[in-house]
């Protein structure tokens, strides 16, 4: 969590927010999708996170793939904009947010798969036809929809 957000935390407790985030849709030469094991709440989630203060969606989403992943994202393709109920958690400590979530493809990407344990308990690639959707937020959910949907 960033310095910002924790200041934020500090004056509204547990209450929504509205946050930004990157998700990066990587997707290897067999048409597989990288998916991470979540460490808290053991679900399946795509690599991103949250953007920074004065970072772009593009930067964000770079720096979260590196981080949680290993991968390098050599190029990016926005795909779409998530926002409203679709977008709400809940985190295992309480907070609440609503995510304006721009979500990107990546095909062109370097380096080894290594996952950040402190978020992330193990990373796969999955064919769409094969998401453990019942282990996957709303969002996801509808991510796998919109992919199908452009087959």
């Amino acid at each position: 969590m960033s310095d910002y957000i924790k200041e934020l935390r500090k004056k509204v407790g547990h209450k929504p927010l509205v946050l930004p985030h990157s998700v990066v849709l990587v997707i290897n030469n067999q048409n597989e999708i990288l998916l991470e094991e979540r460490s808290d709440d053991g679900f399946v989630d795509f690599p991103g996170g949250g953007i920074d203060l004065k970072e772009t969606a593009e930067e964000a989403a770079v720096r979260e793939l590196k981080e949680e992943t290993g991968l390098t994202a050599n190029r990016l393709d926005t795909f779409k904009v998530y926002s409203g109920e679709i977008t709400y958690y809940k985190y295992f400590n309480g907070d609440e947010i609503y995510g304006i979530d721009s979500v990107f493809i990546c095909r062109d990407y370097d380096g080894e798969l290594k996952p950040q344990l402190s978020e992330v308990k193990k990373l796969f690639f999955c064919s769409l036809d094969n998401m453990p959707v019942d282990k996957m937020s709303p969002r996801n959910k509808q991510i796998i929809i919109d992919l199908n949907s452009q087959k």
